[in-house]
């Protein structure tokens, strides 16, 4: 039989296997997180950054005041058509700016005819690996110094909005917007993009209008889809300008629209397919932008990312506004100081203005492609004179 002191013996042999063994305690945990992360390099907050970098008074009422003009010519209620122009990605500071000075000039004077809004893109999506743009890498020889890439982004958007033109981005992600979206008129979800819900949602909180282009393989539905999901109400993870996580709610953002890009199957610009871009969009119970008209990419799939025919495309487009077509409420167009594009290299060792990604058109094209639109939109609005009916006859 057992005694009070057998039970005592096995309450303390119970108690010694449950306490904690000092020497196994010092054993390392089981790793089953951040098995892949080679760092974590914490950037400063939004708030923090946007107040070292501020957007002032001047430059603000310059992005509330365009933001309204684009709205108003994606939804008809104004003639000019957008006109999105600029580099593939932005490089070189200077080189932007150099560009940015001489498209103001250009803007100013079309203002009449043409709502111009310079492409400055910092993010590039990849279909497999390469150089991701100036904040991911802005040495360009795979440094990746974020810290300054993010700094030298935000300071290009405040220099161009200081030559008075408003600027479009990509949004690539959605963590960058905390820094830069303050400063931007048009924001652009891209072809690998559109179908994702994370830049649906994202695109639902963008104060801004938002372009979805058609997918890679030529779908636009998948850019109509993006427009319906992006126009409702959402909650997602994500964080405040602190820095801090939190459960992000959005009213939604009725001033999507789409985006021709050509894909994959050929070309996608055709008054046909813009045709059937609006059918779609209207089957899709859509207003707004959506049903009003598309915004023709004139590179990309559109011109098989050859600049020569990139600007034919253009060509063919001015001559179908001037025409009197309905339905294309803005043209893209990829251009540079330099025609063409060159691999990526260090700064110093790249020829200045010309792209290194995607082929651009050099700057003098664009001054005439932009004379083109001017002109195409001039002999429109005159045709749409001739055609109005005249007043009552006089007895």
């Amino acid at each position: 039989m057992t005694t009070t002191a057998d039970h005592q013996t096995a309450r303390r042999r119970a108690d010694h296997r449950d306490a904690p063994d000092p020497d196994r305690s010092r054993e390392p945990q089981h790793a089953t997180s951040d098995l892949r992360i080679r760092a974590l390099d914490r950037l400063p907050t939004p708030r923090e950054f946007v107040a070292d970098l501020p957007l002032g008074a001047r430059r603000g009422d310059l992005v509330t005041a365009s933001r309204s003009e684009v709205r108003k010519v994606l939804r008809g209620e104004d003639d000019r058509p957008l006109v999105i122009v600029g580099p593939c990605s932005i490089h070189d500071p200077d080189a932007a700016l150099d560009y940015a000075e001489r498209l103001a000039a250009a803007a100013r004077r079309h203002s009449g005819d043409l709502l111009v809004v310079m492409r400055a893109y910092f993010e590039k999506p990849r279909t497999t690996v390469g150089w991701k743009g100036l904040i991911n890498d802005p040495h360009l020889d795979g440094t990746h110094d974020v810290h300054h890439g993010l700094r030298l982004a935000r300071e290009v958007l405040l220099s161009i909005l200081d030559t008075g033109l408003p600027v479009a981005c990509e949004f690539l992600e959605p963590t960058s917007p905390q820094y830069l979206a303050d400063a931007v008129t048009w924001g652009a979800i891209g072809a690998r993009n559109s179908e994702s819900q994370v830049h649906r949602q994202l695109a639902s909180g963008l104060s801004m209008p938002v372009g979805f282009k058609n997918a890679t393989d030529g779908d636009v539905q998948v850019a109509i889809d993006g427009c319906v999901t992006a126009a409702s109400e959402h909650l997602f993870f994500g964080a405040d300008a602190d820095g801090r996580a939190a459960a992000v709610r959005t009213t939604g953002n009725p001033d999507c629209h789409v985006i021709l890009r050509g894909g994959r199957g050929g070309p996608n610009y055709a008054a046909s397919d813009v045709t059937a871009a609006l059918d779609l969009a209207r089957r899709s119970r859509l207003d707004g932008p959506v049903r009003a008209g598309v915004v023709v990419d004139a590179a990309h799939g559109n011109s098989g990312k050859d600049h020569v025919r990139e600007a034919e495309v253009v060509r063919e487009l001015a001559a179908r506004l001037a025409g009197g077509e309905a339905g294309i409420t803005g043209v893209m167009m990829e251009s540079f100081l330099a025609a063409g594009r060159q691999e990526p290299a260090p700064l110093d060792e790249l020829a200045y203005g010309r792209s290194v990604t995607d082929p651009c058109l050099d700057w003098a094209t664009t001054q005439a492609l932009l004379e083109d639109l001017a002109a195409a939109v001039r002999r429109r609005r005159a045709g749409a004179d001739r055609a109005a009916p005249s007043g009552p006859a006089q007895e």
